[in-house]
């Protein structure tokens, strides 16, 4: 298949799709975007087309929930909406058969923070009908009591193809007699019957099936060593019959293998990973243990697998030390040629296959940058055609948005750093007024490339927005990544502080206008960076923050697991003088600049008690905030539009009082 042959008429097809009206500025473009157009939230979140393409199943956020919106592909006809009770949300979802989905159930604990299953499934056709509730807890009645489960977690490992009415699921227990807390059944998703199919060979396993859906490899792990404390570990092990053999063993400072997928022609993918540099991805030898290697990125992790419609190759890789950079590995296969394609006829953009028909003839294709906010496309093989189908943020122009410069900057103490600079539209070249935005964690989140509705609106008030990967950020290897450790108030801040001075030096920043801003651990960085580096800011603004380090072993939900205790002692050690020293609230004295703080009133990461202490600490040092809002209902970052639109509000009149704006748009 010839490149050049497909661009073409696929370019043309693209115009033809699109509406006349999707880039086309909105009633009133003259005018300034309204906070309320930054804070709502985005038409749909993900999307998947049915085996067949009739269907499009649309996650759809509304703020503390989410539901699943089932549309008819040829017109967009909303079929059903299904939505929980109780305020869940619909987690993950997927066609298990041309009409039939099964979706998990979560409940959304903030903006911050991951939200946790309830360990309920569903199974619903389309249409509506032959609704089930697959596993869940509790026996609601003598005819379900199969179907109720008790402390076991549950997740998808295959929809089978050509079954219409049975999955593969992993279970996991929390203890079990037998000694293996993993285990592999087949699951009826009409009546819920399980069946056993295999059990893992020892405790804190995943399990991988095999081409012909056999469960054929598990990956047992643990973060303990004889005394309790963190030391990563991981075993290998291939299942031939009903017996185990170990394949692959390693310790913290090893070689730890991990199978991600058989592909239908037996091919086997994995990720080798030493611990330090970012992991490889290659195929394994099932036989022999020894692994291939087909890509490895020096910087950064591999972050998406481009998999091809016929389930038999890895085409491509992603990863981003700044922008998504796509690498096709496979350039022979077909898709790899249509990839190609699409990406060039959106030049800036990132294109991604979000799914695919069962016979690879329709593709869902989604778009994104740093000023669109996200589309969906569904391109037919047949015709060569790709028709628009929906806009994420139809109200904004992606014409008026900022743009967002990846930029790399050296640490003082050598360690390269990467980033993200958004700058006003047509403010470029000169000193402006900026906003330091460190992103939570720290140990693992990172920022990325992409449309940012935070930054884009404080870029809308004339603000440049200054956004770093510090150590600690996931993305860039398990070594910088750990790097974070023991560095909440020296290294970390180091990043952001040297960030900081690289964008006045660069004559981004003006050195008289800046203030820092962020959420979670970045409300923590808001307080403890002009603490650092006294006078570099000019105000402080700390969102659903931790501010004591002692308290976070005591309140809040991460100390009520041993693992979280565990990752708090290696995280903040155990030094009642080193958390003091790392704790913003016991250094208030040193805060001596305006601050402004939020917090959500029923945030059970950082609770509301962090911002309260904070608040009192400032306030006995002579320093009293600005302005205090524990917000009612909310949790780690505010869903609801109302409370986004007063939090962004305040946020604003404070930047505005204390560096101003060089303009508005």
């Amino acid at each position: 298949m010839k490149m050049t042959s497909l661009l073409a008429p696929l370019a043309l097809a693209l115009a033809a799709a699109l509406p006349a009206t999707a880039f086309a500025a909105p009633a009133g473009a003259t005018a300034a975007y309204s906070i309320e157009d930054f804070a709502k939230h985005a038409s749909y979140s993900s999307a998947k087309i049915s085996p067949n393409g009739d269907y499009l199943a649309i996650s759809v956020d509304l703020g503390d929930q989410d539901v699943l919106t089932i549309l008819r592909t040829s017109d967009l006809k909303v079929l059903k909406v299904n939505q929980l009770p109780d305020k869940k949300s619909v987690g993950s979802f997927y066609w298990i058969s041309p009409e039939r989905l099964m979706f998990n159930a979560v409940k959304k604990q903030g903006g911050y923070a991951q939200p946790f299953p309830t360990g309920e499934w569903f199974a619903v056709n389309a249409d509506g009908s032959l609704a089930r509730p697959v596993i869940f807890y509790g026996t609601r009645d003598a005819t379900q009591r199969g179907k109720s489960v008790g402390n076991e977690s549950y997740s998808l490992l295959d929809t089978l193809r050509g079954d219409d009415q049975n999955v593969i699921m992993q279970v996991r227990y929390p203890r079990s007699s037998e000694g293996a807390g993993t285990q592999v059944v087949s699951v009826d998703t009409i009546s819920g019957r399980r069946t056993p199919m295999a059990r893992a060979p020892k405790e804190n396993c995943d399990i991988a099936l095999d081409a012909a859906k056999e469960p054929r490899f598990a990956v047992c792990s643990s973060s303990r060593d004889e005394s309790g404390e963190y030391d990563e570990r991981s075993e290998l092990y291939r299942r031939d019959g009903t017996n185990w053999t170990l394949i692959n063993a390693s310790k913290a400072d090893g070689q730890h293998l991990r199978v991600l997928r058989t592909t239908a022609d037996g091919t086997v993918y994995a990720e080798q990973d030493d611990g330090k540099a970012p992991p490889a991805v290659g195929t394994l030898d099932t036989a022999s243990g020894q692994f291939h290697r087909i890509f490895q990125d020096p910087v950064t992790d591999v972050s998406q697998l481009m998999w091809s419609t016929d389930d038999t190759r890895l085409i491509g890789v992603v990863n981003q030390a700044g922008s998504p950079k796509v690498t096709l590995v496979d350039e022979e296969h077909p898709d790899a040629a249509l990839y190609q394609s699409l990406s060039e006829a959106f030049p800036n953009q990132m294109v991604q296959f979000s799914s695919y028909t069962e016979d690879g003839k329709k593709i869902l294709v989604s778009v994104y940058s740093d000023t669109n906010p996200g589309e969906l496309y569904l391109f037919d093989r047949a015709t060569g055609q790709a028709r628009f189908l929906l806009q994420s943020r139809d109200w904004l122009d992606a014409k008026r948005m900022a743009t967002v410069r990846p930029f790399t900057v050296k640490a003082r103490d050598g360690r390269q750093l990467y980033g993200y600079l958004t700058v006003p539209k047509g403010a470029e070249g000169k000193p402006l007024p900026m906003i330091v935005n460190p992103h939570g964690g720290p140990i693992g989140p990172r920022d990325n490339w992409g449309f940012n509705p935070e930054a884009q609106l404080l870029a809308s008030r004339g603000y440049a927005v200054l956004q770093v990967n510090f150590r600690g950020s996931g993305g860039f290897g398990k070594g910088f990544e750990e790097a974070g450790h023991r560095q909440w108030a020296d290294g970390i801040q180091n990043d952001i502080l040297d960030a900081t001075h690289w964008a006045i030096d660069q004559g981004v920043a003006d050195k008289d206008r800046l203030c820092i801003y962020g959420g979670s651990f970045g409300g923590y960085s808001a307080l403890m960076a002009p603490i650092r580096e006294p006078g570099l800011f000019k105000c402080a603004f700390g969102y659903v923050g931790v501010y004591d380090v002692d308290m976070l072993f005591t309140k809040g939900d991460i100390p009520q697991r041993e693992s979280g205790l565990r990752y708090l002692r290696r995280t903040h050690g155990v030094d009642p003088a080193e958390r003091a020293k790392a704790s913003p609230a016991r250094r208030a004295a040193e805060v001596r600049i305006p601050v402004y703080l939020a917090a959500g009133a029923r945030d059970m990461r950082a609770v509301p008690e962090q911002t309260e202490l904070m608040a009192k600490a400032l306030t006995e040092a002579g320093n009293a905030p600005e302005g205090v809002i524990i917000q009612s209902g909310e949790m780690h970052g505010f869903y609801g539009v109302p409370a986004r639109v007063n939090l962004y509000t305040k946020m604003l009149e404070f930047f505005d009082r204390h560096i101003g704006t060089a303009r508005t748009r």
